[in-house]
């Protein structure tokens, strides 16, 4: 024991170093045992759109959201979702899909909806990647539709 003392005494950095790291492992680990919103496959979510009165949230950047977008979804980049959620109140208790590139942006996306209380928060996995280019889903653009 007191060549662990005497370890963590020299090593005060790396020390310090090892328990932040460990901190934010168990904080992950509690994050994603406890997160209240879900994940489904592109598929899914097609699958939701058509059976319910389900909202799409597109959490990119307007001009990523311009160059192709899943259709009927509203365009809310991530920075400016806390201050619009206002807007999407009416939606709380109906499904919400959310979507962004690749589904990075869309996790932080899902914790902020699930806090402001929406119940039915679901993260399309792979993002617009997956949907356009691994499940060849139809996109909408510019004005034109692409399939």
């Amino acid at each position: 024991m007191d060549r662990y003392l005497e370890f963590v005494l020299n090593h005060y950095i790396l020390s310090l170093a090892l328990a932040v790291v460990t901190y934010l492992l168990i904080q992950e680990l509690f994050d994603t045992a406890f997160k209240k919103f879900g994940a489904v496959s592109p598929l899914l979510a097609v699958a939701k759109m058509n059976d319910s009165d389900t909202m799409v949230i597109d959490v990119r950047e307007p001009d990523e959201f311009l160059k192709g977008h899943i259709e009927n979804a509203i365009n809310t980049p991530l920075s400016n979702l806390p201050a619009h959620l206002s807007k999407l109140e009416a939606h709380k208790n109906k499904p919400v899909l959310i979507a962004c590139q690749n589904s990075t942006r869309s996790a932080s996306a899902g914790k902020i909806l699930t806090k402001a209380g929406f119940e039915q928060v679901f993260v399309i996995t792979g993002g617009m990647q997956a949907w356009e280019n691994d499940y060849k889903l139809p996109i909408k653009s510019a004005g034109k539709h692409k399939s």
